[in-house]
């Protein structure tokens, strides 16, 4: 059964990838394990932006893509509904955080809060996770020591914040037992794993953008979407990141009103102190408007600095001459900090949730297995 998993794998990345080059919507270099990316269908970010949550219509190639993909995720979730792929069921009950758009929702802040709130319920929870951003071939536990170029950018964070057991791995399945051999671990969460059909699940948790929602509503490339708009209905749990809850939605709020330094002895500062003066802000999440949002709702003026997903950051890309302050996301602070100059800070957040959604998750868990 493996082999047959792993050849349509291989074979529907095969078959993505040389429609879009012959459509020339991405660069002939481009190449990454798994189903293509959608910051490389188009190379301008802010058209595809527009395309995905403006009023700019996708191109006829674009939508002639998304309907080849959306033929290979149908027929990838029904060879694991009928039995031909296999899913893995492991020893210990399995929470999915993840959404079904491409780009940055909330799921490390969620992901985050978790791990925090199961641990106070009692619980010793682990956490697995793609690494996307780092280049580790095989499945390694991560810690806050680890480089975030190897390991990725949010599984290091995670690990900073929470200091919870952690595995990245692009098998995940791998990831989660390398992780239930090394740790005493009896709840894992999938971070970002809620298309990874392999790994059995017990809860599923799907984190909406309140402001964007589902875009424009296509399947990439031609939309956001990674699964159809309607799946989103089937999860047990959907949190609304910001903007209005809509029926049967869990309100999720991100805070953060302060700033702490990069330099060796962290200095923390309110927000509110950087008012008055101009200053530069980066971030290379996925996406950058919402935390642009953030520093003007306290009063900043910032000049924006947008980087796609998981940059590899350089020294260069966070060093200005005007001497002004350089605010950046957590995110980007884990992968800055080794060449951060005093004038840097960052922003931390922390997800705000009802008592009563963590509630829930805590006694579905406990309920016995079927």
């Amino acid at each position: 059964m493996c082999a047959v998993q792993n050849d349509v794998a291989t074979q529907g990345r095969r078959l993505l990838r040389f429609l879009l080059l012959r459509q020339r919507a991405v660069p002939a270099g481009a190449a990454k394990p798994g189903l293509l990316p959608a910051d490389v269908v188009i190379p301008d970010r802010r058209a595809l932006q527009d395309i995905w949550y403006g009023r700019r219509l996708p191109s006829p190639r674009l939508r002639v893509l998304a309907a080849v993909y959306g033929a290979l995720v149908r027929l990838r979730r029904a060879l694991y509904d009928i039995g031909v792929m296999r899913r893995v069921r492991l020893p210990v009950p399995v929470v999915v955080v993840g959404n079904i758009t491409a780009g940055g929702t909330g799921k490390t802040p969620l992901t985050i809060a978790l791990v925090e709130a199961l641990r106070a319920r009692g619980w010793k929870p682990g956490v697995v996770s793609r690494g996307y951003g780092g280049d580790a071939r095989r499945p390694q536990r991560v810690d806050a020591g680890s480089d975030p170029a190897i390991a990725g950018d949010e599984p290091c964070l995670i690990a900073r914040a929470t200091g919870a057991p952690l595995a990245v791995g692009r098998d995940r399945v791998a990831a989660a037992r390398l992780l239930l051999e090394s740790a005493a671990v009896d709840v894992l969460i999938a971070d970002d794993g809620l298309q990874h059909y392999r790994l059995s699940r017990d809860i599923e948790i799907c984190v909406i953008d309140g402001e964007r929602r589902f875009g424009n509503g296509r399947l990439l490339p031609a939309g956001p979407l990674r699964e159809r708009a309607a799946r989103a209905a089937t999860f047990a749990f959907r949190v609304c990141n910001g903007g209005a809850a809509r029926d049967r939605e869990i309100p999720m709020t991100l805070a953060g009103d302060e700033a702490v330094s990069l330099a060796t002895t962290p200095v923390r500062r309110k927000l509110g102190e950087f008012s008055g003066q101009r200053l530069h802000a980066v971030a290379g999440i996925g996406n950058p408007a919402r935390f642009f949002d953030q520093l003007r709702a306290a009063g900043l003026d910032v000049v924006e600095h947008a980087f796609v997903d998981h940059h590899a950051f350089v020294a260069a890309d966070i060093e200005f001459s005007d001497g002004l302050p350089v605010l950046m996301t957590e995110k980007d602070a884990v992968k800055c900090a080794a060449f951060a100059g005093p004038s840097c800070w960052y922003v931390p957040v922390r997800a705000a949730l009802p008592q009563a959604f963590f509630d829930a998750i805590d006694t579905r868990l406990r309920r016995p297995a079927a």
